[in-house]
């Protein structure tokens, strides 16, 4: 006769459960959320192209033009700043807090270049709207292939 075993039905969910975990924390890890999601937050922002410029919409509610940074290093465009906390009264109690404050950083990389001497930036209604005109393309060269005479 066969020996009984006890049976164990949720130790195979503890399994299946730490699995699951580590395949999430993996997907949040290689997938490019913004910080916002992750960790602090970071400004929603829209990059499109036309024929002669690309053009970065960034928003930044409840700032002012004073606390934003913009900066280009090689092809790399950075936005930082700060949004300020505002000042909370002693006996308030807060229902829900989803405003986000505090440093922020955000980095695009741009797939093409431009001419760093006539990007303008302009700030309204709290969207900031970076225009930055790319710069004339080298036209493709083709290079002939000799055949080796051996």
């Amino acid at each position: 006769m066969k020996e009984l075993i006890p049976r164990k039905p949720f130790s195979e969910l503890s399994t299946v459960r730490n699995e699951m975990d580590r395949l999430w924390n993996r997907f949040l890890d290689d997938w490019p959320l913004p910080a916002m999601f992750t960790k602090g937050w970071a400004p929603m922002a829209d990059i499109s192209e036309t024929k002669d410029k690309l053009i970065v919409k960034a928003e930044l509610p409840g700032l002012d033009p004073e606390d934003i940074k913009l900066s280009l290093s090689g092809n790399l465009l950075t936005i930082e700043g700060e949004k300020k906390k505002e000042k909370e009264e002693k006996d308030e109690q807060h229902y829900y807090l989803e405003r986000y404050s505090g440093a922020f950083h955000r980095s695009f990389r741009l797939p093409v270049e431009v001419r760093e001497d006539k990007i303008e930036a302009k700030f309204d209604k709290g969207v900031l709207t970076v225009t930055l005109p790319k710069t004339a393309k080298t036209p493709k060269k083709e290079i002939k292939i000799n055949k080796s005479k051996t």
